[in-house]
């Protein structure tokens, strides 16, 4: 995919778009960034996984991960620094506005309410990129099984994904070394 120049004023108002219309944080983001960049062939529909697998691994909020991976993929570290500001000043902004103001509605059972009823939301935002994305990661059935395997463990099992991590990096190279060796 052939890629434009892309202005740092068009990545900071992109990111900043969906930085105020994205409730959920990282997860919730991935559709929008995927919808955003994809339709102005910023990037491809294949390299959003790999964005995000390395927004993952590295430490930090995931939101803020994507916008450095994707920012300088478009623009090196000046487009990862206007990524980065227009996913994160609209949350300042209203964080601010809810800090000064909560306080005052906290109580409020229409507040509670609200806030109740955005979490099944949340919780459909974050599903649909992760399935969509394990349709386009998972194309065998070892795959699908350690992705199913690692949702069991981390989500009713309590282990750490960092352990998960290791042992499939350890299986990984054990396998390819020994494939490897038996081919010679």
């Amino acid at each position: 995919m052939e890629k434009k120049q892309v202005s740092l004023w068009q990545i900071f108002a992109v990111f900043a778009k969906i930085g105020a219309f994205t409730i959920g944080g990282g997860y919730a983001m991935i559709p929008i960034i995927q919808d955003e960049m994809s339709r102005r062939g910023w990037i491809s529909d294949d390299e959003l996984p790999d964005i995000v697998a390395l927004s993952q691994s590295a430490p930090g909020v995931l939101a803020v991960n994507i916008s450095i991976f994707a920012g300088y993929r478009l623009r090196g570290v000046k487009g990862s620094i206007a990524a980065t500001l227009g996913s994160i000043t609209p949350s300042f902004c209203i964080i601010l506005a809810i800090a000064m103001l909560f306080t005052a509605f906290k109580d409020n059972p229409w507040v509670e309410r609200a806030f109740k009823g955005i979490r099944p939301v949340v919780i459909a935002l974050i599903a649909v990129p992760m399935l969509n994305m394990a349709k386009k990661c998972c194309k065998a059935w070892w795959a699908w099984l350690l992705a199913i395997l690692a949702l069991v463990l981390v989500a009713f099992l309590n282990v750490s994904p960092v352990y998960i991590i290791l042992c499939v990096l350890i299986a990984g190279f054990g396998c390819t070394y020994l494939r490897e060796k038996w081919t010679r």
